[in-house]
């Protein structure tokens, strides 16, 4: 088989940094990649990388018609240049821009689904498995999202599977002489410090959302039960408001002051997050919906983790041997689970230890560029017999 050119379309220059891990792991394996994206100062990263860049939003707008059908306008235009052999997509609102654009067009398309959110809700499910044809095929990065599609009707020979690749070292800080974290905090050694890594998300009204989809204010509920058994705890939480969130970054940090007082510590966006996890005695993911989410950047740090059994958590964290497994909106779950793992000191650093084995073993970002690269041939291989049929037919 000759060398494969693909098309990657990803909405956001911006962060989606397990895009540009693939698309710079496929250069590698002597793939040709070609990459539609927003234009922004991170976009030389691919550039140095062997990617070759192409200046677009690949998104349907939804309240502007007219922006969606010039972008499928141009997005048409850039795939009669370019003639990829795959069109490998990277969000919903990217995936239904391609196949708006290019139905007509006899080009494998790949949704690579970064999430579960929108096949959580039925109307969204039905409305992306709907604009789907012939020339479509899912790549899922959790085995939740792959069941799902299966569950839906879609052909096991269409959908594989291909986590969202990392490199340990994103995750992993060299040993700093700085002042510790709980000194920091004028906490003692002994005293129990949990941490939460994540973004701040506005509720999402139109899905029913009440509370934000990361779960910071049940780890607030949470963190009321477990001063009851151990009183010296204090939970940080790392990251910032997220496109716009101010207001209800705002409102969570009042929440937490009315709650539970100073043993909620707000740091904000930090650029030092390879240093802060080693200082957590426990890393928190309470999220609603997720795919493998900051599971990922715990596990590699080593930190005893505990996440909500949702969405790709559960591929990484196995209850009792790689961390703990608390319910989804459930505060005294994870006080439960919280507790259980500050009383077991032993067993939550052996399984510390599995989970880095098994983060290491799942998310090994040039193992995934490989199956991404098997997922392109079985595609390809595919379309060929296809071909090769048909040609059969009209003799």
């Amino acid at each position: 088989m000759s060398k494969i050119k693909v098309l990657h379309l990803v909405k956001t220059a911006v962060g989606a940094k397990w895009a540009f891990n693939q698309t710079r792991e496929l250069v590698k394996l002597g793939v040709e990649v070609h990459i539609a994206l927003p234009f922004d100062r991170v976009v030389h990263k691919y550039q140095e990388n062997g990617v070759i860049i192409h200046e677009l939003i690949p998104a349907v707008s939804l309240l502007q018609p007219f922006i969606t059908f010039q972008r499928a306008r141009r997005l048409r235009r850039l795939v009669e240049q370019i003639k990829p052999d795959i069109i490998h997509s990277h969000f919903v609102t990217s995936t239904l821009l391609m196949r708006l654009a290019l139905s007509s067009y006899k080009i494998p398309r790949i949704f690579h689904v970064p999430g579960p959110l929108h096949l959580e809700h039925p109307v969204f499910r039905k409305l992306e498995l709907a604009s789907a044809g012939n020339q479509d095929y899912w790549l899922a990065s959790c085995k939740w999202t792959r069941e799902c599609y299966l569950d839906n009707g879609i052909d096991s020979n269409k959908v594989g599977l291909a986590y969202y690749g990392v490199t340990p070292y994103e995750f992993i800080s060299p040993e700093d002489s700085k002042t510790s974290l709980k000194e920091q905090l004028s906490m003692q050694r002994s005293d129990l410090l949990i941490g939460m890594v994540a973004y701040f998300y506005s509720p999402k009204r139109y899905l029913g959302q009440k509370r934000g989809l990361k779960g910071h204010e049940d780890l607030i509920d949470a963190l009321i039960l477990i001063r009851e058994k151990i009183p010296n705890t204090r939970c940080v939480f790392v990251g910032g408001p997220w496109d716009k969130a101010d207001d209800y970054f705002d409102k969570v940090k009042e929440y937490a002051r009315e709650k539970v007082g100073d043993a909620a510590v707000f740091l904000g966006t930090r650029q030092d997050v390879g240093w802060l996890y080693p200082q957590f005695d426990l890393a928190v993911h309470p999220s609603h919906s997720e795919n493998v989410g900051g599971a990922v950047e715990s596990l590699f740090a080593k930190v005893p983790t505990i996440a909500s059994n949702v969405g790709g958590f559960p591929d990484l964290i196995v209850d009792g041997e790689t961390g703990y497994l608390c319910s989804p909106k459930n505060p005294s779950s994870i006080a439960k689970q919280v507790i259980r793992a500050w009383n077991e000191p032993a067993q939550r650093k052996k399984q510390a230890e599995a989970g880095f084995r098994r983060v290491n073993e799942l998310m090994n970002v040039e193992n995934n560029a490989r199956d991404v690269l098997e997922f392109y041939k079985k595609i390809l291989r595919e379309n060929i017999k296809i071909k090769q049929t048909s040609s059969n037919k009209e003799m």
